[in-house]
């Protein structure tokens, strides 16, 4: 029963609104599905991420307009459907793939990923390539290598030296050092009197003069000369 000028609004903002954030597409054809193939087809794309829908061509390239998958669902002819998706277009390719090799009614006409147009080939080739995800643990494990490996390098290195260390303790290999070190050299001993000297000039120095400060004793003065007496004055006074 052909759609009323509604039902086709309704059905081109629908399909609008579910293409509207897709950014890679494969468009089909297909040749008697059974119920059982449809079911199993729309189960395979949901599974990769994606979605699934047969299409009106017509009302397809009217929802389409102004999405990234635009240039792949203009002038469509024939049976077509869609498997759409807003992640891994790898993914889908794979899920697609896999299941058309059992299933030969299905068949590839185009697809597209960000805004690219590819072809039947292409598609396949697309389904041979690594995922996001494995592309992902491989860049993963190439960022962590150069750091695992400089890891190894130091805990190596600390341990091959520990063990050095303790085998020359064992041997004691120190043991002559530790007296040089117990006992100071020459040159420390000239150090440490050089250190010493200005502290000592300095000490000296803030030290009081005695000499200055101290009390002068004044010299007890001379007693007065006694006068001479001549030999009448003597007598007289006898």
């Amino acid at each position: 029963m052909p759609f009323t000028r509604a039902k086709k609004a309704e059905k081109v903002s629908q399909l609008a609104h579910e293409l509207e954030g897709s950014t890679s597409a494969i468009i089909g054809t297909f040749a008697k599905l059974t119920v059982a193939q449809d079911f199993e087809l729309r189960k395979t794309v949901r599974a990769s991420g994606g979605r699934y829908r047969v299409l009106k061509n017509k009302l397809a390239a009217r929802a389409s307009k102004g999405t990234q998958i635009e240039a792949a669902l203009q002038g469509l002819k024939g049976v077509s459907s869609v498997a759409y998706t807003s992640g891994d277009p790898v993914a889908l390719a794979k899920a697609l793939s896999t299941w058309v090799t059992d299933n030969a009614e299905f068949t590839f006409k185009l697809g597209i990923i960000d805004g690219k147009v590819i072809t039947v080939e292409e598609v396949k080739q697309l389904a041979t390539m690594p995922g996001k995800e494995e592309i992902f643990s491989k860049l993963l494990f190439l960022i962590n290598a150069p750091a695992q490996r400089l890891a190894t390098v130091i805990n190596a290195t600390g341990r091959d030296l520990a063990v050095v260390i303790n085998q020359a303790v064992e041997q004691n290999k120190f043991s002559g050092a530790q007296a040089s070190a117990a006992q100071p050299s020459p040159a420390v001993e000239l150090a440490a009197a050089v250190e010493q000297a200005p502290a000592v000039e300095q000490a000296q120095a803030e030290q009081p003069a005695v000499e200055s400060t101290a009390p002068v004793e004044s010299a007890p003065a001379a007693e007065p000369a006694a006068p001479e007496v001549s030999g009448g004055e003597a007598a007289a006074s006898e």
